[in-house]
C-alpha cells in the first residue's frame, strides 16, 4: 500500500514565545482557514478545552470543506475540543504549509492532524511538533518515515487507482490507448492512485498506457492545458483519460467538451465536483472514484484527542474507497459521498 505509519502516542508540550499573538491570530477569520469551537465534556485529564490544529493541503478545493466539515463535527461530538482549521490557499504551497505546522507549535496547541501536501517537505516540521510533546495524525496522504506519528487516516489510494482501471477497462471495452494525467510530484496520496492504476491495467492486455509521464499541476487551469496538448497528439486514437484527483479531472473534462470528445474519449476521475457530477449524468464521465473526506476530518481528531488521553489508537484507519458510475449515482451511499456537506 506504501503508507509509512511509524505510530506511537505523545504528551503534550508547548513553547511559550509569541504565544499571545499568535492565540489572536487562530481566534480570527484569515483568507485560508477559521476557528470553530465546541462542547461541554472533558477535554483532556485536567478538563480544559483541547486545540487541535487541523491542517489540510489546500483550502480551496471542496473536498477540504468536507473535511472540515468532519473534523468539526468530531470535536462537537467529544466537547471541549475546538478546532483551529487553516492550511495554504493552493496545495503546491509547501513552504506555507510549513509555516503553518510551525505557527501551531508556536502557539501550544494540544494536536496536530496534517495532510502534508509533500510527503518529504513536511517531515522537519512535523519532527520538530512530536519533540515539543504535540502528537501528530497524518491524513489523506502519507509522510516519509521517520516522525513517530499517532496514526495514518486515509483512503487505501492504491486501492482507488485500482478501482479506476477497472471501470477504464470496462468503460473502454477493454481495449485501447489510454493516458494517466498526474498530479504533483511528492503528493504521497495521489502517486499510489497513478500506481494503482497502472498497476491494475496490466491484467487488460489490450489496454495501452500512451502517455503517463505528464503532470496537470494543482488547479484545474494547467490540468487543462496540459489535456489540451495531450489530444492534439494522442486524441485521434485515443480511447480514455484518467485525472487523479478533483482540479485535475475539472481541467480534463473543460478540455474534452472543448475539443468535442468528451463521452467518446471515456473519462474516469477521481473525487467529485458539480461540473463531474453533471458529467457523470450526461455521459461526459464514465466514473469517479470517490473517498470519504467527512470521515477523514472526523477520525483523525478523533485519533488525536485518543491520543492526548492516553488511549490505544490503530497505526492506519481506513476511510474507504467507491467508485460512482452513471448506472449507481442514485443510490444513497453514493449520493452522500458525491454531495458531502461542508464548512465554507
Amino acid at each position: 500500500m506504501g503508507q509509512q505509519m511509524n505510530l506511537q502516542t505523545y504528551r503534550r508540550g508547548f513553547c511559550g514565545a509569541a504565544i499571545g499573538a499568535l492565540v489572536c491570530l487562530a481566534g480570527c477569520h484569515s483568507e485560508s482557514g477559521s476557528t470553530a469551537a465546541s462542547g461541554s465534556a472533558e477535554g483532556g485529564s485536567s478538563g480544559k478545552k483541547l486545540r487541535i490544529a487541523v491542517i489540510p493541503k489546500g483550502t480551496s478545493h471542496e473536498f477540504w470543506k468536507s473535511v472540515h466539515y468532519g473534523a468539526q463535527k468530531a470535536a462537537d461530538e467529544l466537547g471541549q475540543v475546538e478546532i483551529i482549521w487553516r492550511g495554504p490557499v493552493v496545495e503546491s504551497d509547501t513552504g506555507s504549509q510549513i509555516e503553518v505546522v510551525k505557527s501551531m507549535i508556536t502557539l501550544g496547541v494540544d494536536g496536530i492532524a496534517l495532510a502534508p501536501n509533500q510527503k518529504g517537505g513536511l517531515v522537519d516540521a512535523v519532527s520538530e511538533a512530536i519533540d515539543e510533546g504535540i502528537p501528530v495524525v497524518i491524513f489523506d496522504s502519507g509522510l516519509e518515515p521517520g516522525p513517530k506519528i499517532v496514526s495514518y487516516v486515509a483512503t487505501d489510494n492504491y486501492k482507488g487507482g485500482q478501482l479506476a482501471a477497472d471501470a477504464m477497462a470496462q468503460a473502454i471495452g477493454e481495449k485501447g490507448n489510454v493516458i494517466l494525467l498526474r498530479y504533483l510530484a511528492g503528493s504521497e496520496s495521489t502517486e499510489q492512485r497513478e500506481q494503482g492504476f497502472l498497476d491494475g491495467l496490466k491484467k487488460y492486455p489490450d489496454i495501452r498506457v500512451v502517455s503517463s509521464d505528464q503532470r496537470g499541476g494543482d488547479n484545474a487551469t494547467t490540468a487543462k492545458e496540459k489535456v489540451d496538448q495531450l489530444l492534439q497528439v494522442y486524441g485521434a486514437d485515443l480511447a480514455g483519460i484518467f485525472a487523479v484527483c478533483e482540479p485535475n479531472a475539472n481541467g480534463t473534462l473543460e478540455a474534452l467538451r472543448n475539443a468535442g470528445v468528451n463521452g467518446k474519449v471515456k473519462f474516469i476521475a477521481f473525487d467529485p465536483s458539480d461540473a463531474l457530477i453533471e458529467a457523470l449524468q450526461d455521459g461526459s464521465c464514465s466514473g469517479i472514484v470517490l473517498q470519504d473526506p467527512v470521515q477523514m476530518g472526523y477520525m483523525s481528531v478523533k485519533a488525536v484527542v485518543a491520543a492526548i488521553r492516553g488511549e490505544s489508537v490503530e497505526p492506519y484507519i481506513s476511510t474507504g474507497e467507491y467508485l460512482a458510475t452513471p448506472e449507481n449515482m442514485n443510490d444513497p451511499r453514493i449520493q452522500e459521498l458525491l454531495h458531502p456537506p461542508t464548512i465554507e
